[in-house]
C-alpha cells in the first residue's frame, strides 16, 4: 500500500494509531514493529523473509562487534565485514544480477559465460525474484549498515532488544523510500520518547502537506510528462522536449519531497524526529549547493561512510577528486542497475569537480539570477538523463530540445499555453514562500487559525476524492 491511498489513510494508519496509543509504554515498539511488517508484507510478502534475515544477522553480529571493537579490532572488523556482507549480498543480487548478465552478453567472447551464468540462476526466471526489486531494499540496507558501522566505530551502543532493533529498520513511515535514518539518531527515541497532542497535530499537518503535494502536484506533473513524452515520440519538437524535462523536474521533486514530508510527519505522530531530507533544492545557485539541499540523508550517508573514510578532501586535490569519483559512481549505481544512472552520477561528478576547481568562486560573485539560471539548467539536464533508462530515447529528447526537429506544432503549443498557470503554481510551490505564508497564518489571530484548519480539511477532502477516482500511483523512489 502507498501513503496516498484510501486503505492506508483510513484503514492501516487509523488502526495503527489506535493500537499504538492504547498499548502500554513497553509494547509501543512491538506495535510499530508488527504493523510495519504488515505494511511491508502487504506490498511484498515474498520479500519479507529477506528483510527479516537482514535484520536478524545485523542484530546478532552486533554483539561480537561491540564486544571486540575496543579490545580486538581485527576480530571486530571481521564480524563487521560478515555483517555488511550478509546485508549487501541481497542488494547486489536482486538489484544488479540482471544488469551484469545483460552487459556480459554484449561482450562477444564472454557471451558463453554469461549464458551459463544465466542458466545457473534460471530457476528464478519464472518467479518474481528475477524481475522485481525487493521493496525499499536500497534504503533499509543502508540503515542496517549504518548501525553496524557506527557500532564498530564506538559511536553507538549495541541494541539488546530485537524488537526495538526491528522497529528501527522496519519503521513504516520511512521504510521504503527514506529519509535514511542512522541508528544513532533515534537510539534514544527507541528507548524513551514522549508523544504529545501538539507534536501529533504538527505531524498530522506535515503528513497532510505531503499528501497534497503528492496527489495535487506530483501526480499532475506525472500526467503532463507522459503526454509530452508521447507527443515527442510522435514528432520531434523542441518545445515538447523542454516540457518533458521541465515537468519531470517538478515531478521528481514534488513526489520525493512529498514522501519525505509524509514520513517525517508520521514519525512525529509516533514520537520520532527524523532529519529533514529536502531544503528547497531548486533555489540553489550552484550544483554544490543543490546537493546540500537534495536527498540530504543519502548525501550525508555517502559523505560519512564513503567519502570521509577514503580521506575526503584532506589529502590533496587529486585524491579528493578520486574520492568524489568513487562516491558519485556509487551514488549513480545505487539509484538503479542501468547505464543512465551511472551516466547521471558521472555527469554530476564532472559539474562538481569543475565547481570545486574554479567555477564556484565565480558563481559566488556573479549576479544571483545568473547563478540560479545556471543551476536550474544543469539540474534539468541531469533529470533528463535520470528519467530515460533508455539512453537512445534520452538522446532523442536532448537533440529535440536543441533543434534537431521543428520548434513546435499546434497541439504542443496549445497544451503549453493551457499549462502556463500550472507552471506558475509549480514554480511557487517549489520555493519556501508557501511554507512562510502557512506559518504566518498559523501564528496569526483566531481567524487565521480557523482558515488554516479549513484549508487542511479542504485538502483532505480533495485528496480523498482524487484517491477514490484515481488509479494506483506509487512513489518514484519505491523503485530504488
Amino acid at each position: 500500500m502507498v501513503f496516498s491511498s484510501l486503505i492506508f489513510v483510513f484503514a492501516f494508519l487509523a488502526v495503527t494509531i489506535a493500537l499504538y496509543f492504547a498499548a502500554p509504554r513497553r509494547l509501543k515498539n512491538t506495535v510499530l514493529f508488527v504493523m510495519s511488517l504488515i505494511f511491508y508484507g502487504w506490498a511484498a510478502p515474498l520479500f519479507l523473509p529477506i528483510m527479516m534475515v537482514s535484520i536478524t544477522t545485523a542484530f546478532f553480529f552486533g554483539f561480537p562487534i561491540a564486544k571486540y571493537r575496543f579490545t580486538n579490532q581485527k576480530k571486530a572488523k571481521i564480524y563487521l565485514a560478515i555483517s555488511l556482507g550478509f546485508n549487501l549480498v541481497w542488494l547486489l543480487f536482486f538489484k544488479y544480477t540482471n544488469f551484469f548478465i545483460d552487459n556480459l552478453k554484449a561482450i562477444p567472447f564472454l557471451e558463453g559465460i554469461s549464458n551459463i551464468t544465466e542458466f545457473s540462476i534460471g530457476f528464478l526466471s519464472e518467479t518474481p525474484f528475477a524481475f522485481t526489486l525487493p521493496l525499499g531494499i536500497s534504503f533499509y540496507t543502508f540503515q542496517i549498515m549504518s548501525y553496524s558501522i557506527d557500532l564498530y566505530r564506538g559511536q553507538t551502543e549495541v541494541q539488546r532488544n530485537y524488537v526495538s532493533f526491528g522497529a528501527y529498520v522496519t519503521l513504516f513511515p520511512q521504510l521504503v523510500a527514506g529519509p535514511i535514518v542512522r541508528y544513532r539518531d533515534i537510539d534514544d527515541m527507541l528507548a524513551e520518547r514522549r508523544e504529545t497532542v501538539s507534536e501529533f497535530a504538527a505531524g498530522a499537518r506535515r503528513f497532510m502537506a505531503g499528501l497534497c503535494k503528492k496527489i495535487l502536484l506530483a501526480d499532475v506533473a506525472a500526467g503532463v510528462v507522459d503526454s509530452f513524452d508521447a507527443a515527442l515520440k510522435a514528432e520531434q519538437t523542441a518545445l515538447a522536449g523542454w516540457m518533458v524535462v521541465l515537468f519531470y523536474t517538478f515531478r521528481i521533486y514534488f513526489d520525493f519531497s512529498a514522501y519525505s514530508d509524509m514520513a517525517i510527519g508520521l514519525g512525529r505522530m509516533f514520537g520520532f524526529t527524523f532529519l529533514e531530507n529536502f531544503d528547497y533544492p531548486y533555489i540553489s545557485k550552484s550544483i554544490t549547493e543543490f546537493w546540500r539541499r537534495w536527498h540530504i540523508s543519502l548525501s550525508s550517508w555517502f559523505r560519512e561512510y564513503v567519502y570521509i573514510p577514503l580521506g575526503g578532501n584532506r589529502k590533496g586535490k587529486v585524491k579528493q577528486y578520486r574520492n568524489l569519483a568513487i562516491v558519485w559512481f556509487l551514488t549513480g549505481f545505487w539509484h538503479g542497475a542501468s547505464w543512465n544512472f551511472i551516466i547521471w552520477g558521472v555527469y554530476f561528478l564532472i559539474l562538481l569537480v569543475i565547481e570545486k576547481a574554479f567555477l564556484l568562486k565565480w558563481l559566488e560573485r556573479a549576479p544571483k539570477v545568473v547563478s540560479h539560471i545556471y543551476s536550474l539548467f544543469f539540474i534539468a539536464i541531469g533529470w533528463l538523463i535520470f528519467y530515460y533508462t533508455d539512453t537512445s530515447a534520452g538522446m532523442n529528447c536532448f537533440t529535440a530540445m536543441f533543434g534537431a526537429g521543428s520548434f513546435s506544432n499546434p497541439v504542443v503549443t496549445y497544451n503549453v499555453l493551457r499549462l502556463l498557470p500550472t507552471i506558475a503554481v509549480f514554480c511557487i510551490a517549489a520555493t519556501p514562500l508557501p511554507k512562510k505564508l502557512w506559518y504566518r497564518f498559523m501564528d496569526g489571530n483566531e481567524v487565521c487559525r480557523v482558515i488554516t484548519t479549513l484549508l487542511l480539511i479542504a485538502g483532505l477532502l480533495l485528496c480523498t476524492s482524487y484517491m477514490v477516482s484515481s488509479s494506483y500511483s506509487p512513489f518514484l523512489y519505491w523503485n530504488f
